[in-house]
């Protein structure tokens, strides 16, 4: 049995880039952890969802708790950092943001937990955090650090493929002349940049039930609930990598695990 830990900066991160690797880790036997660094606070949600006296980083771990057991975890663990907010935001000049957080004081506290679990595999964002995110960027610096500390032989950059985007959305019949597709050019990573293609169509349904699992994050989730399963497959079916210090011209199929 391999150990797999997973390093994401909010609850509900898990389930769009690395949810079908954890399902299918967790299905062949493998040790599945997950450790958020923040509360995710910050984000936004419907009105009128919370209870009473209820706050969204309470429900907010609920939700978290419910998708890692549909996606297999074993254990997750929380740093406890606040959120520090989208880019530009007041919320980033926060002193105890996880953005703001000392890189070698947070990652031994993630260390912490790779050494108790003998972790074989880490997983990070990559070095623009997939979309520029401050928590997302801190997520992949803290966690190469971590690694140092605690020895973890294996570090994946968990990322998107922008030019996989860029074929989909060209194949969109919704842009025209007219309606251009968004602008992508820095989110996620260019497919030569990428080592690793993992294949998670055969739990696809895994996923969409964690993203029915964030509730709150509906505006994110939204769009992709109730959509076909050929659409969500071509859009969510294979996970993306790089692997940190992979020998030149590394193509892999699956993590080593």
């Amino acid at each position: 049995m391999s150990v797999l830990v997973l390093f994401h900066a909010h609850p509900d991160d898990e389930v769009f880039i690395t949810g079908g690797v954890m399902r299918m880790a967790a299905d062949a036997g493998h040790r599945v952890v997950v450790v958020t660094a923040t509360d995710g606070a910050l984000g936004e949600y419907p009105d009128g969802l919370l209870d009473e006296h209820e706050t969204l980083a309470q429900r907010r771990s609920r939700e978290l708790e419910a998708s890692t057991d549909v996606l297999g975890a074993s254990r997750v663990v929380s740093l406890h950092y606040p959120d520090s907010g989208m880019v530009g935001t007041p919320e980033n000049e926060n002193p105890d943001a996880f953005c703001n957080a000392d890189v070698d004081e947070a990652a031994e506290r993630l260390a912490e937990v790779l050494r108790e679990e003998n972790a074989d595999i880490l997983t990070i964002y990559d070095s623009n955090g997939g979309y520029g995110h401050p928590d997302h960027i801190q997520v992949h610096y803290v966690g190469i650090r971590a690694a140092e500390l605690a020895g973890t032989p294996y570090v994946y950059e968990a990322s998107t493929n922008r030019d996989h985007m860029k074929m989909l959305m060209q194949a969109n019949p919704e842009w025209t002349d007219e309606a251009q597709p968004p602008d992508i050019e820095s989110f996620g990573l260019p497919a030569e940049q990428l080592t690793t293609a993992v294949d998670v169509s055969s739990v696809i349904g895994s996923k969409r039930a964690a993203m029915y699992a964030h509730a709150t994050q509906v505006g994110d989730f939204g769009p992709f609930l109730e959509m076909p399963t050929e659409m969500l497959t071509a859009a969510f079916g294979t996970e993306w990598f790089r692997r940190r210090n992979a020998p030149a011209g590394l193509a892999e199929s699956a993590l080593p695990l």
